[in-house]
């Protein structure tokens, strides 16, 4: 990607430094927290889908068991996710953000949104409606992501 100093000059140039600039700013949002993306993403999950499995989770993160058992650890040992045993199956653990978890990512959606908000500032209705329309039109010819 261009150094910060260098011009974009290509509408993709563009569009690359506004992405950055949005997922900068939700990085910036999740660090101030003391999260990793991860982490943050793993606690917003088990808010909108408590008791979830690991394996659930591995599968929504796209890493492997090992991999979210550690990461459950440490927001575990920071009291922001708990694992409970299933009634008649203890060798089946469901997790849940904690309230505190819970508190820690609240918000996350509207910050983001406000992130938004400020980078189409420069633009009036008409051509944020513009905008839109046109980035509908190139969006519709794209390939839809999948969820494998």
């Amino acid at each position: 990607m261009d150094a910060p100093s260098s011009p974009r000059t290509t509408s993709l140039d563009l569009f690359r430094w506004i992405g950055w600039a949005q997922r900068k700013a939700g990085e910036d949002w999740i660090r101030a927290r003391k999260l990793s993306h991860e982490q943050a993403f793993v606690i917003g999950y088990l808010v909108q889908n408590p008791g979830a499995i690991q394996r659930d989770i591995a599968s929504v993160t796209r890493t492997s068991a090992a991999s979210v058992s550690s990461l459950l650890q440490g927001l575990e040992r920071r009291g922001l996710v708990e694992r409970r045993t299933e009634p008649g199956n203890e060798r089946s653990k469901r997790v849940y953000a904690t309230p505190e978890g819970s508190a820690l990512v609240a918000g996350f959606d509207d910050a983001i949104a406000a992130v938004d908000e400020a980078i189409l500032a420069p633009l009036d209705p008409s051509e944020r409606a513009t905008l839109h329309a046109l980035l509908a039109k190139i969006a519709a010819e794209l390939p839809q992501p999948t969820r494998d």
